[in-house]
């Protein structure tokens, strides 16, 4: 009997097309160890700058190169097959003019083999968008607390607290739907707001730190899973992987004191 086929890879018009309808799920994931136990499970996949701080320890996302995204992106799509799988684009990557962002979108989409890149920013980031599009390459937008203009922010806080802010944030949202994107997350932004967003624009919305009224959900796999030490507060842990990693390790540190660690093996083969 012949091996079944995987199901086919998630696009993003698939993801498009869920719009109103079932929930569509998604996390955060940077490497090849664990992308793969989240594949089959989630619709899409992102490999987020946040990478930067996870993996890499940075301070922020801001000092997160292409290179590295590419290295990390070509990682996930490597060792899954079926979500969909969205790249960020760093900053610096995309804001000088629609050109570059163009270059920088086409080398994540070529050397990765991901099905779309992501980037953060509304009205000003729309021309932008339309260019990429428009040259076959899908693009998610990302509005409200945008990680990248953290010092323009004032640091990682709540967005669409007074009037101002929400008309802001929501012509962003109109703005990037308008341009082409096939999808927008939502981050940390008030749910009321989230709501009107996900209303008023014609593509899904994917919170994180919104409201479950979005179309969709993204958690950082590493924060859910009880990784990362210090998450945002309105991350709900899943597992305590942290903590098992801590207890095994000390079993084996135990054993090797003792010197009962197994000695060598009558048999050995070398990985690969």
């Amino acid at each position: 009997m012949s091996a079944q086929k995987p199901e086919r890879r998630r696009t993003a018009p698939d993801i498009l097309a869920r719009k109103g309808g079932e929930p569509i799920v998604s996390l955060t994931a940077y490497s090849a160890a664990l992308a793969p136990f989240v594949d089959p499970l989630v619709d899409f996949i992102l490999v987020g700058d946040s990478l930067g701080m996870v993996e890499h320890a940075m301070e922020s996302t801001l000092s997160v190169s292409l290179d590295l995204m590419i290295a990390h992106g070509r990682a996930v799509v490597r060792s899954t097959a079926q979500s969909l799988i969205v790249v960020d684009m760093p900053f610096g990557s995309y804001e000088a003019s629609k050109e570059d962002a163009f270059r920088a979108a086409a080398r994540l989409m070529a050397e990765t083999g991901c099905g779309a890149v992501k980037l953060e920013g509304g009205v000003p980031m729309a021309e932008t968008i339309a260019f990429i599009a428009a040259r076959g390459i899908p693009v998610m937008a990302h509005v409200g607390l945008t990680p990248q203009a953290v010092n323009a922010l004032g640091g990682f806080k709540s967005q669409g607290h007074d009037a101002a802010a929400r008309e802001k944030i929501l012509a962003d949202a109109v703005a990037v739907s308008q341009a082409g994107a096939f999808a927008v997350v939502v981050e940390g932004v008030v749910a009321p707001l989230a709501e009107e967003i996900t209303r008023a624009v014609a593509i899904p919305t994917i919170g994180i730190g919104a409201s479950s009224a979005c179309d969709g959900q993204i958690l950082v796999l590493n924060d859910m899973l009880g990784l990362t030490p210090r998450v945002p507060k309105f991350v709900k842990r899943y597992g305590a992987i942290g903590e098992a990693v801590a207890s095994a390790v000390a079993a084996y540190a135990e054993e090797v004191r003792e010197r009962s660690f197994p000695g060598e093996a009558q048999t050995y083969k070398p990985r690969g």
